[in-house]
Order: structure tokens, then sequence, then C-alpha cells
């Protein structure tokens, strides 16, 4: 791999011009498919073959329900006064005529209809609710906009009005002052890094082309298929982290090789030979993460992955083709003035001088620093075992859709903004439904439970319940199973139960199912890659178990934080709850194949030093000090880029954002520069090992060692000293 990759260096040199258009052709037909193909999202998570997502369908087609978005527009009468008063009833009425002339909207309900109220006990609350002729995902701005300015007018009378719902929830989208400073920071930290703004510069540009490409390409896809509205947010969040990374590696290894007095065109094919031979096996290994979600059977989540493991693969064609392209245009604008004519001895000195306390204090101190390692991350990881997941979001505080939901959960209840329907199929199905109504009405946590209501044929009938809980509460949760367990035992009709707290009851029940074979199937898939690439059976098991170490204390983090409310005004979280149910196998998935990353840069400088003949704590040093700086700055970035993405994003953005750049920095600062040398360090030769009957294994060439050991000429086809000279390390 490393001689092809040298090769494909030279060539996107030599063809410089054409991938540089090449790749801004991609870029402008992405935009102009997004522009013209894209289509809209979803926000549903349901499962199908699921009993809620069956409900879901039978209803639908049974009673018409669920086939447009719809918003709850909730009315307050003033204090003391009762919506059912005369006056107050023609107010009423005109919000409601107000409502159904918005555009795109099929029908608004009236609270008042004797047939089907939906006023408060006191008569002084009621909400409309909102039909559109789209679904979720289908609303436009204007549309949106357009109901909530008709709500904020309505509310500048003597009622107080509000609204939620999915139809008045805006779609998360990229861009935000958030990313901004993530972004920001990024570049802080490479021209820190490169003493250049150039090479800076640089760097970021050609990971803004692959992120681009790769997001436009999710847009793209939405006109084919339904994706989640937080896939390309997902994608954009990764391809952009992996992007300044992968381009910050080749770079930084074709730094050095010019301070050691290579001419450009060896210096760049050989960073693509042997940086780049890295950069695949690493989006190798984040690819076989995400591509490994389709195990999980979740149509979601499988489209999640594969929508981020293509914007991973853009991002490592990025990295070994247009960066080397640029590059050959920059020549020595790459280092930093001074270094741009210093001699390469000196500055070879300065490389190796980089971190030399750290890694002789770890690898002096082994066994503390692994206690003490061991310790820590054990003690972040304690709040994980009270960790809880659910689908249900909760709007940010302080935004209509929040004063909405608390005006409906003090007039009628916290359950009103999570019903649960029983839904009942057969000749029977109506009389069943009416004998089971009071069973129901008996178990624990409901509320109120209406009359049946059957379909116009008489042969299916649905039974709404309104618990007394709140739809992201486990005893809500709980009455989803006490309700099946109570209609298994009904004969005359079959029964399913669904709702927003049913769908998450049983995305949850499926997540835990796939999680075990997810992670076995992963860490096995990366464990032999990892095997390939060291020659070592202990140097990937170290590494696998590092990773579990970083799992832990990364969700142990996210559950203080998110869960129990520490430090929730730095995240500026606004209520604390359950983890989104996405949030821990999305963490695994992601945040192993970019551990991985750490641990393949990092371990196969050490490797390549071991391979040379330095002795085993020889080998750790000199590695670490070569590639702990890039590490360093590269999960810096990373950190600062998933971090930006926590202030202003969603529920379902923000937890999972703030636990991969948890993860980042406990996986690049304590686990691959703490654990993992003073493990090898401990381990002395044996770390390198490989038993006898697995040496017919193939040899994964990461560090370039065809390359470095017997030289390369331009044109790939022979060798002689001046280029040998060249192109070593």
């Amino acid at each position: 791999m490393a001689r092809l990759l040298y090769r494909l260096g030279i060539g996107a040199q030599r063809h410089r011009l054409l991938v540089v258009v090449i790749w801004l052709i991609a870029l402008a037909g992405g935009g102009v498919g997004a522009a013209t193909l894209s289509g809209p999202t979803s926000d549903s998570f349901s499962i199908p073959g699921q009993e809620s997502t069956i409900a879901q369908d039978k209803l639908q087609q049974e009673f018409d329900t669920g086939g447009g978005a719809t918003a709850r527009v909730v009315m307050r009468a003033p204090d003391g006064e009762k919506l059912t008063a005369p006056a107050n009833a023609a107010e009423v009425k005109g919000i409601v005529a107000d409502l159904s002339e918005q555009p795109g909207v099929v029908s608004a309900s009236n609270p008042l209809n004797p047939k089907a109220p939906t006023v408060s006990p006191d008569q002084s609350t009621a909400y409309s609710t909102v039909t559109y002729d789209g679904g979720i995902g289908e609303i436009t701005e204007q549309q949106r906009e357009a109901m909530l300015d008709t709500v904020e007018q309505a509310d500048q009378g003597a009622f107080t009005v509000e609204v939620s719902g999915q139809a008045v929830t805006a779609t998360p989208s990229v861009g935000g002052p958030g990313e901004a400073i993530g972004v920001i920071a990024a570049l802080v930290v490479l021209s820190l890094t490169y003493g250049s703004l150039v090479a800076a510069g640089m760097n970021l540009i050609t990971a803004g082309v692959g992120v681009g490409i790769g997001a436009l390409g999710v847009s793209i896809a939405t006109g084919f298929m339904e994706l989640q509205s937080t896939t390309s947010i997902l994608a954009t969040m990764l391809g952009l982290a992996v992007g300044i990374d992968y381009a910050l590696f080749i770079i930084n290894r074709h730094r050095q090789e010019l301070r050691q007095g290579n001419d450009i065109r060896t210096s760049i094919a050989t960073a693509v030979g042997t940086a780049g031979s890295a950069v695949v096996t690493a989006g190798l290994t984040v690819f076989i993460a995400l591509v490994g979600l389709s195990v999980v059977g979740i149509p979601f989540l499988t489209q999640m992955g594969v929508a981020a493991a293509a914007t991973i693969v853009v991002a490592v064609l990025v990295a070994i083709t247009l960066v080397p392209a640029v590059l050959s245009y920059l020549g020595r604008l790459v280092l930093p003035r001074k270094q741009r004519t210093a001699p390469a001895e000196t500055d070879a000195k300065t490389e190796r001088a980089v971190y030399p306390g750290w890694i002789r204090a770890v690898t002096r101190g082994r066994i503390p620093a692994l206690l003490i390692s061991l310790v820590a991350l054990g003690a972040v990881a304690i709040p994980a075992a009270s960790m809880q997941t659910t689908l249900v979001q909760t709007p940010s505080e302080g935004t209509t859709q929040a004063r909405a939901q608390q005006m409906l959960a003090d007039s009628f209840g916290e359950g009103v903004n999570g019903p649960l329907v029983a839904y009942f199929e057969g000749d029977d199905a109506p009389r069943t439904a009416q004998q089971a109504t009071k069973a129901i009405a008996g178990l624990d946590d409901v509320a109120t439970v209406t009359p049946p209501t059957p379909n116009a044929e008489g042969n299916a009938a649905m039974v709404t319940v309104i618990p007394k809980s709140g739809p992201a509460s486990a005893e809500t949760e709980q009455l989803v199973g006490d309700l099946r367990d109570q209609l298994a035992d009904i004969n005359g009709a079959e029964s399913y139960v669904t709702g927003t707290t049913a769908v998450s009851v049983d995305v949850a029940h499926s997540l835990d199912q796939a999680l075990p074979i997810y992670l076995v199937l992963v860490v096995g898939l990366a464990l032999i890659l990892l095997v390939l690439v060291f020659r070592s059976i202990l140097v990937p098991l170290v590494g696998v178990l590092g990773f579990l170490l970083t799992l832990g204390a990364a969700l142990g983090a996210t559950v203080a934080v998110f869960q129990w409310g520490w430090l929730s005004d730095v995240v500026n979280l606004d209520d604390t709850g359950p983890l989104i149910s996405l949030t821990p196998i999305l963490m695994i998935g992601i945040l192993f194949g970019l551990a991985m990353d750490y641990q393949i840069f990092l371990v196969s400088r050490m490797h390549e030093a071991y391979h040379k003949g330095h002795a085993a704590r020889d080998a750790i040093v000199s590695g670490f000090r070569q590639a702990a700086p890039v590490v360093v700055a590269a999960a810096l970035i990373m950190f600062s880029v998933f971090a930006g993405f926590v202030p202003a994003g969603n529920a379902t953005i923000k937890s999972i954002a703030f636990a991969l750049a948890i993860g980042i920095l406990v996986d690049a600062f304590v686990v691959r520069m703490v654990l993992m040398p003073a493990a090898l360090a401990l381990l002395g030769r044996a770390a390198w090992w490989l038993p006898r009957w697995l040496g017919w294994l193939p040899a994964l060439d990461v560090e370039g060692n065809a390359i470095t050991d017997s030289g390369e000429s331009d044109d790939g086809s022979g060798s002689d000293e001046k280029q040998r000279a060249g192109v070593g390390s």
C-alpha cells in the first residue's frame, strides 16, 4: 500500500491542476445536485416491524391519522376567567379561523366543539390541533414562520397563546456560532502547530472541500430516500473533524521530510506513502465502525452510519489526492519563514526534542502511570452505571414550544404531552376495546382513558390513554409494558400499543439487543486490522482495552452532565434527563474509529522505530517524540470541532457531540499518551510478539517501510543514492 500511495502522491503533483479542478467540479456538482434534488428529512425514529410502528401504520390506514405534520396551539384565558364565557369563546373561534387560513394547513380543530372538546377541567385552558397537508420534513420555513407569527399576534391580546409540535420545530442545521467558534479554534491550533497561516489555511480549505462534498451528497440522498434530520449534521461534524486531522498528518510528515533536506516532490510523495498509509488505515477503521451500525437492523441508524462513513471516504480521498496537489503549489511556504532556509540537521534535532520529559516520565514511572490513570478513568466512569435513555426530546427552555407544553402539563397533566394509543383490530374490535377500557383505567399511572373510537367498517377501534407522568418518565415507560401485558390476555381482537413513549421503548429494546453484537463485530474486525498493521497481538489488545476505558469515562461524564446536571450551564443545557437512546451506540461506533486513529498514528511511529532496530524502550521514546505533537494538535482540533456543536445543538446532537469531545480528550491525552506508552514500556519486546502460527498473515505497511528502507525514484521505478537519502525518515 505504501508504494501505491507513494506513486499516487507523485501523480497528484504531476497532474495537480487536473486534481484540483476535479475536486472543485465535484464540489460545484454537489451544490447543484443539492439545490435541485434534495428532499425533506424526518424526525421519526420508529423501526419497521415493531409493535408501535405497526400500530401507527394501521391507525393511519383506518383512521387517517399521522399523515401530516401537526401543531398544538395552546390558549389560556385571562386570570379568573373561563374560555367558555361568550366573549372568550368568540375569541377562541377567531384564533381557530386564523389558524385554518395558514399556508399548508388542512384543518384546525375547535377546542370548544362539544363533540370533541379539548378544554381543561377548570375551563381556563384549551388547545387546537392544527394539521398540515405535508409531512414533518415537508414543512417549509415560510409555513413555520407564518404559524409562529400568528401565535405571537394572538398572544398580544387578552389570551396567553403558545404553540408546540413537530410542525413548528425547526430542522437542525449546520453553521451556527458554536460551529464557527470550533472552526476558529481549529485554525488557531493549526497555526500554532505549523507556525504558518498559509499551511493552516490550506489545511482548513482542503478539509472544507471534503466535508462540503460529503454534506451535499447527504442532501442529494434525501431526494431519493428518507433520512433523519440529524444525519447531515453528524456527517458534517465527523467529516470536518477527520478531514482536518487527516490532512494534518500528511502535511506534518511532509514538513518533517522537508526539514530533513528532501526536495519538495520527494517529500510530498514520501508523506503520502507513509502518513497517507496511516490515514487510509485509520479511515478504514472508522469506516468499519460506522458501516457496522447496519448490523443493528435499524434503518435510520444504518442510514446515519452509511452517510457518515461516505463522508469519511471523501475525507481520506481528499487527504491523499487534493492535499498533495495543493502542497506542490505551496512549495516551502508550508514551513515557518525561519525554517525555509534552516539547516536540516538543526531542524531534525528540534523535532526530536519535542516532549522528551513527558515520555521519559511515563516510561520510567510506567506502573504508577498505569495505576493512576486506571483509577482516574474508573472514577469518571462511575455515573455511567446509572445511565437512562429515551427518544423523547424536550424543547429548549424559553421557547414557545416549552411554554406550550408547560401550559398543557399544568392544566391537563403531564401525560397530555405524550398520550398512548391502544389499537384493536378484528371483527369484534369495538366491543373488545370497550371491555378493555375499564381494565386499562385501573392500571397505575393512568390519568384518563377515552371511550373507544371505532372505524367506519367496525372492525377496528382505538383508545387514547393519558398517563399521569410525562412522556420521558420511567413511570410512563412502565405503563407501556403494563398496557401490553394487560391487553395480551384479552380475546376477541388483536391489540397494539403505540405513542411517543411506546416507540421510545421499542427502539431502546432493539438497541439493547443489538449493542453487544455490534460491539463484538466492530471491535473484532478492528482488532484483526490492527494485528495486520502492527504484526502483534498485545498492542491491538491494549489499544482496544484502552478504548473501553475511554468509552466508560466519556459515558460517565455525559451522564453526570446531561442526566445529573453537573456543570450543565457550561454546555447550555436547559433540562436534565435521560440521554437520547442513540447516544451510546453512535458514540461507540464513532469514538472507536477515532480512538483507533490515534492508536495507529502514535504507535505506528513507535513500530517504525522498532523496525529500524531501536530497542523496545527507545522505540517508544523515539516514536512518541515524532508523533505526539501532531496527535495533540489533532485531538485539540477534533475536540474543538465536536465542542462547537454542543452549545446550540439540538438534544440529539448536543449529547453525542459532548460525549465525543470528552472521549477524544480522554483517549488522546490519557489513554494514548499515558496508558499506551506505559503499557508498551512494561511489556518491552513482548509487545511486538506475534505467534509463529500467525506468521502467514499479510503485513499492512502503514509506516511506509517499503519506501524508507529501499527508496523510490520519482517515477517509482528504481532508486539511487540521492533518492535513498531523500526519503529516509
